[in-house]
């Protein structure tokens, strides 16, 4: 290695001039890591807005606990719900808030949850999301059938039904 590198500066296309070179070479250098290592170190790790809002819904829903992230979703935790996920924005919707009964018929429990979730994610008042829940979940039944869309507040919901379980979406629009 050292033959080569004698080799290399012994060449006609570099001269230096002895120590002088060298040592500015090795202090610009150093110079330079330096100047990286504080523009890129000092920069503080942000998170997307999907895991912040998700970090909001953890602090302000007790029993609420963050799963995995995982194609675009991060599932999340209750007692009340037997399945609840946070899906991030995406070409459709802004968010979207998936959440699943283990009844036919949800309990007020369940109903309060996505109701509050609803309210933390689209920012809009609690009443307006916890009416706009109740409105796509009783309208399931004989007359509308098992899978209801409705509209409240600029918000799209989509209940939905089977025989042992029931399931609601919230979301709402990118062009909105």
């Amino acid at each position: 290695m050292r033959f080569l590198l004698g080799e290399f500066m012994n060449a006609n296309r570099f001269k230096t001039s002895g120590f002088r070179s060298r040592a500015a070479f090795a202090a610009a250098s150093i110079l330079l890591a330096g100047i990286c290592v504080v523009a890129l170190g000092s920069a503080p790790a942000r998170a997307d807005r999907c895991d912040d809002l998700a970090g909001q819904l953890k602090n302000q829903i007790d029993g609420l606990s963050v799963g995995k992230t995982a194609a675009n979703a991060i599932y999340l935790s209750h007692p009340a719900a037997k399945q609840l996920m946070l899906g991030c924005p995406n070409r459709k919707f802004t968010f979207e808030l998936i959440a699943g009964s283990d009844s036919r018929k949800p309990k007020p429990a369940f109903v309060d949850l996505v109701a509050r979730a609803s309210a933390i994610i689209f920012t809009i008042p609690k009443s307006d999301t916890l009416k706009g829940v109740n409105r796509c979940i009783r309208r399931m039944g004989i007359l509308h059938g098992s899978d209801v869309r409705t509209r409240y507040r600029r918000l799209n919901m989509h209940c939905t039904r089977t025989k042992t379980s029931a399931a609601i979406s919230v979301s709402r629009g990118n062009d909105e």
